[in-house]
């Protein structure tokens, strides 16, 4: 038997089959993906909302439904008065809701629109029966203290009620905020300021006839509520001169000026 040496057959059409098996034989080493800038961008834009602690482990908050019914409330009624929207639940919702809106108004404007939801939320008859009954004394500053500790701790955080001396005597009028809930959820001096701070004065005094000073510690995000005293002028409130934190949540888009404030 004589042996012969069968070579490969180097027709056209045998290389062609092999170079497009060869081909559909090689792995996948790269995928089309979009600019990293736009990937980052989205990222941060789909970003789930979480607390920034200055000190470490950020601070728990247990909701119970009357927590949660409050919070859900207060939230619903700035989107209406602004016309916003937050697909959001719970604290979450409220925090985005005034974070989205202290990117689209300007300062008066957030304190305004503010006003009006808190004088939306509570029915002009309360608010005038609260003014009438409860007019200035050591018992009403006293009993805005206490109810401000009791019923408030969804929106502030856990407080407490101190002293201070008014006209010369010892009151329990101020009220303690050892960590104000707002002000680490938002992680912003300006939304504590004009979302805040500003229409809260405004609102308690004019609605409710009792002067207040709100005091925030933006170092320990502290905050102290003092009832019967009018907060300082606005260019001698120290609060608008504090400059935002490094990692405020609202630095791309705000400016800070000389006042202080995210503008």
């Amino acid at each position: 038997m004589e042996a012969k040496l069968i070579l490969p057959s180097r027709s056209p059409t045998a290389t062609s089959s092999r170079r497009v098996e060869g081909r559909r034989c090689r792995p996948v080493r790269s995928v089309l993906a979009r600019p990293k800038e736009n990937f980052v961008m989205e990222r941060l834009r789909l970003k789930k909302l979480k607390p920034v602690d200055t000190e470490g482990a950020a601070s728990v908050h247990n909701d119970n439904w009357f927590d949660l019914l409050a919070i859900n409330y207060l939230s619903e009624t700035l989107q209406a008065a602004t016309g916003l929207k937050s697909m959001r639940s719970g604290y979450e919702s409220l925090v985005e809701t005034t974070a989205m809106m202290s990117k689209r108004f300007s300062t008066k404007t957030q304190q305004k629109l503010v006003v009006k939801a808190l004088e939306n939320a509570i029915p002009k008859l309360i608010l005038d029966m609260i003014r009438t009954l409860l007019p200035q004394s050591q018992f009403t500053r006293e009993y805005f203290a206490a109810f401000t500790t009791v019923f408030f701790a969804w929106l502030i955080g856990p407080s407490e009620v101190r002293e201070s001396e008014f006209e010369g005597r010892r009151e329990k009028n101020v009220v303690y905020v050892k960590k104000c809930r707002f002000l680490e959820q938002s992680n912003c001096v300006g939304m504590c300021i004009n979302l805040c701070k500003m229409p809260s004065q405004a609102f308690i005094k004019d609605s409710l006839g009792m002067p207040v000073n709100m005091v925030p510690n933006f170092d320990d995000m502290s905050c102290e509520m003092v009832f019967g005293q009018d907060p300082p002028a606005s260019n001698n409130d120290p609060a608008l001169k504090q400059p935002c934190y490094k990692l405020c949540r609202a630095n791309q888009m705000h400016t800070v000026k000389s006042s202080g404030q995210c503008l």
